[in-house]
């Protein structure tokens, strides 16, 4: 998903136990982080959906699934545009260490010239194609045309640990 859209995604492989892996662009991790790093044309945006801060840190925490990923257990890539002044790099940085330390497969590809959705035809068919390897990675087939490959962390360790568990 992208955006808010990436937002659910990780929500929901955080919340939820759904889904074996999930692909977020450009979404956010942490919502505190997000009042504080956002452009200021977002900057109140959280106050009408979640309330205002500090009156409701809390419950921003509760629901940041960067707080929470001792409870994740699904592969994960995360797309982000280095230019993004609405959901900066720092929120994909900082999921993509939490989920790398937790051992779970995950790659971050980050795009210098994008912003908040990508607009370069080379970078939407590179997500496209990165998304495809990753999903075949972790699904265990293989794609009918060739595309990029790139490191999936933690990947090699968690496929010896699933192999018993039907996965790949």
């Amino acid at each position: 998903g992208g955006s808010a859209g990436g937002f659910t995604t990780l929500c929901a492989l955080t919340f939820r136990d759904f889904f074996t892996a999930g692909s977020r662009y450009y979404g956010v991790s942490d919502l505190d982080a997000l009042a504080r790093d956002t452009h200021k044309f977002e900057s109140r945006y959280l106050d009408r959906l979640v309330g205002p801060l500090p009156e409701q840190k809390a419950l921003y925490d509760q629901r940041s699934p960067i707080h929470f990923t001792d409870r994740l257990s699904a592969p994960l890539i995360l797309f982000q545009g280095l230019e993004d002044k609405v959901v900066p790099p720092n929120q994909a940085e900082n999921m993509f260490n939490a989920v790398k330390a937790k051992g779970l497969p995950v790659a971050y590809i980050a795009f210098e010239g994008e912003q908040h959705g990508f607009r370069q035809a080379k970078h939407i068919k590179q997500v496209l194609d990165n998304e495809l390897f990753f999903y075949s990675r972790i699904f265990g087939f293989v794609p009918a045309d060739s595309v990029e490959t790139f490191p999936i962390a933690n990947l090699k360790e968690w496929k010896k640990e699933t192999r018993g568990n039907n996965m790949p």
